[in-house]
């Protein structure tokens, strides 16, 4: 378990480019180093403005797009190319700009899919895939991700873990369906917190004065089971990337004054 490091910047568009520029950085680390890179995509307004920043930085170019693995965190189970998908989001937001090879993009499944209805086959077999591409180095039933990123919500959630709900409590399975959250749609699929727990770095994102009370409930010692935030983070490193608005109810001890 990494202890959290918080970036605060001073509004959301800043905070956008800043972690699209750091997430570059990262990537080409990773590929320098072991020959590619492994990013687990998050989705939302935080999530899609750092994708949208990232296509319009100059130094995307840098990135060798053939040779990064692309995951979910999470998704609506909800049928393919419906614009409320994080994956329909993500490509119109970058990938669809980017030379990605498409075996090593894993989109999560949709519900006009082979599992039609059944969310659970569908987390299944996404489990599967993961499995299917994690090394003897990996030591579990995941690839080690080198940035997995995650939004936060109001209400503490991460990817589709909810506050309470029995899919925050699961302690084995990589992926499980979702029933009845309490944000529309409420039948999705998402990664555990254990498989969270997998990835080097894990970033959680937060602008907004909507998420200052979650934000402050996760980083003040809160359980992950009320407060799902607080149970995410990575083996090496847990970055909680902010903007002024959502640290506003944080003390400034947290932080120092350079990163506003």
């Amino acid at each position: 378990m990494s202890t959290p490091q918080l970036v605060v910047h001073r509004d959301k568009e800043l905070m956008a480019q800043a972690a699209a520029a750091r997430l570059i950085t990262k990537v080409v680390d990773a590929q320098a180093s072991r020959g590619s890179a492994s990013v687990v995509l998050t989705g939302g307004r935080n999530g899609n403005g750092l994708l949208a920043a990232l296509a319009a930085a100059p130094a995307r170019d840098a990135v060798d797009w053939s040779r990064i693995d692309l995951w979910w965190g999470d998704e609506r189970y909800l049928p393919e190319g419906d614009p409320e998908r994080n994956y329909t989001q993500a490509c119109e937001a970058l990938l669809d700009a980017v030379p990605l090879d498409p075996k090593r993009v894993h989109p999560m499944p949709a519900s006009d899919g082979p599992h039609g209805a059944g969310v659970e086959a569908a987390a299944e077999a996404y489990a599967a895939e993961l499995a299917r591409s994690a090394g003897p180095e990996n030591h579990g039933a995941v690839p080690t991700f080198d940035v997995l990123m995650l939004g936060v919500g109001p209400d503490t959630h991460v990817a589709s873990l909810f506050p309470e709900l029995p899919a925050v409590r699961e302690t084995e399975r990589t992926v499980v369906g979702v029933h009845g959250a309490p944000k529309p749609p409420p039948t999705r699929v998402t990664l555990t917190l254990p498989a969270i727990r997998s990835a080097r770095e894990v970033w959680l994102l937060a602008a907004g004065e909507d998420k200052a009370q979650a934000v402050a409930i996760a980083l003040s010692g809160a359980g992950e089971i009320q407060a799902p935030a607080a149970g995410a983070y990575g083996r090496s490193r847990t970055l909680w990337l902010l903007d002024a608005a959502a640290a506003a109810q944080l003390p400034r001890s947290l932080y120092p004054p350079a990163s506003a």
